[in-house]
């Protein structure tokens, strides 16, 4: 089985993401497959009817793989990288995130709308529009409030306004400095401050879980941002929202994050690009290997029914 990592960083990174990327390539590798990695920027996109069995790398024409593995974040390389996933769906390589599912989540409002449609439980939210109308603001959804810029990852542009006016002071000077940002406000689940529940979903499997805690007394738990997990066994509500979560946005290798509602667990994030050095950190669990053994039956599967 050959795998092309696409990756936006160098591999010899000091960073989570890296570390993840070399991870895949030393458990592939192990298990028999090829695994290369390769920057969006490397690839030249040739539309042509001619050649349909290779691709451009550095301006040479290669092979196409049997499945590529997206490991690079849209809001940081932009169009350019979706447009490369595109081209190899459109050359009939197997994607793992496909690129419809990766645009979803990355928009949150979308995602939301999604899992609202299917009656999966999510807070409340709102789509930011400036002036912003704090008495809407409050009498549908109160205070506090958290603010969310549209595609931050990983924790990043996360923000949670206490009251009316450190809120009204934010908006103020966010639309002095950037008018043209996009924000959500959503609905702060109290009963889960500083604590969720991190679901590991491989082609619709709920494979690994812990629950995350904020460092510092912050109310967001990502480890990325100073949090520290555990290892739970999820029970079977749970399970089922992540399972159905990732179905909804139709994504195979999915982190779904739940947060503790006061009626059972609520939606707050799903994930293309999930994370799992801190999964592995606190979880008896080898993320690559399941990856790559979902890979290989799902790879089968697409060859039958080419």
């Amino acid at each position: 089985m050959n795998v092309w990592i696409l990756f936006n960083e160098d591999i010899e990174a000091a960073s989570a993401e890296a570390f993840e990327v070399r991870r895949f390539v030393a458990e592939g590798r192990e298990m028999g497959f090829n695994v290369e990695v390769y920057h969006p920027e490397q690839f030249d996109l040739l539309v042509t009817e001619e050649d349909k069995g290779s691709i451009l790398i550095d301006g040479k024409s290669k092979p196409l793989p049997d499945i590529l593995l997206p490991r690079t974040y849209v809001i940081d390389t932009g169009y350019f990288a979706m447009a490369v996933i595109r081209q190899f769906e459109r050359l009939g390589v197997l994607v793992y995130n496909g690129a419809a599912c990766i645009e979803t989540v990355a928009d949150k409002l979308h995602t939301h709308q999604i899992l609202v449609e299917q009656n999966i439980p999510t807070p409340t939210t709102m789509l930011a529009k400036f002036p912003i109308d704090v008495d809407l603001l409050e009498d549908k959804i109160g205070f506090p409030v958290v603010v969310k810029t549209l595609l931050g990852v990983n924790g990043t542009g996360v923000f949670l306004m206490e009251d009316r006016k450190h809120f009204k002071d934010l908006m103020d000077m966010i639309f002095e400095i950037s008018p043209n940002i996009q924000l959500i406000f959503q609905k702060f689940i109290a009963k889960s401050r500083g604590r969720d529940i991190r679901l590991f979903v491989v082609d619709g499997e709920v494979v690994a879980a812990m629950e995350r805690r904020a460092g510092n007394d912050d109310f967001k738990a990502n480890i990325s941002q100073g949090g520290s997990g555990i290892e739970i066994k999820p029970d079977q509500e749970a399970v089922d929202m992540a399972i159905k979560t990732a179905k909804a946005l139709n994504i195979q290798i999915a982190g779904i994050d739940l947060l503790y509602g006061d009626n059972g667990y609520t939606v707050c994030e799903a994930n293309t690009f999930p994370g799992f050095k801190g999964l592995e950190t606190y979880c008896n669990v080898n993320i690559p290997r399941l990856i790559f053994t979902a890979m290989e039956k799902r790879l089968a599967d697409f060859k039958k029914n080419k």
